[in-house]
């Protein structure tokens, strides 16, 4: 597997992150969903890796600076035909060393409290996050679960 800074403009990346976007639609009320879309991503702030085995797309994951010490875990996707590979574990092992490699000292994320989201919540309790409150611009919301790492 390749795992590479990605511009965002292939059609691959394009239509995951659309089934992104779709899923969270039926999981989360739209005012519970701060899933990312292409236009976004495309933030100077944001860097946005993509992860390819022989040309096929396998998954996503990207952070977002929110200060020089503190960096958020965005749009981590796996493609559907790449479930329970470990491509989500070895990205997120990916971003993580790079966000210490840049010297932020805690990655944090959103993700949903509802049972869809369970293997994403396992996979983060797995590398060292842990609950915490609301972090950057977010509030309280039943169906939002925030989790953090110190680095």
């Amino acid at each position: 597997m390749n795992i590479v800074i990605d511009d965002l403009r292939g059609p691959e990346v394009a239509a995951l992150l659309q089934d992104h976007l779709d899923s969270m639609k039926l999981h989360s009320p739209p005012e519970s969903i701060h899933a990312l879309d292409l236009d976004k991503l495309r933030k100077p702030e944001i860097t946005f890796w993509s992860a390819w085995e022989d040309g096929e797309l396998l998954g996503c994951g990207a952070i977002k600076e929110l200060d020089p010490t503190h960096a958020e875990l965005k749009s981590m996707k796996t493609d559907s035909r790449h479930l329970r590979k470990g491509i989500a574990e070895k990205l997120l092992i990916h971003i993580i060393e790079e966000a210490r490699r840049r010297g932020y000292k805690r990655i944090s994320l959103e993700t949903g409290s509802m049972d869809a989201f369970v293997p994403a919540r396992t996979l983060y309790e797995k590398h060292g996050f842990a609950e915490c409150g609301p972090f950057g611009d977010y509030a309280l919301d039943p169906n939002s679960m925030f989790m953090t790492k110190e680095l």
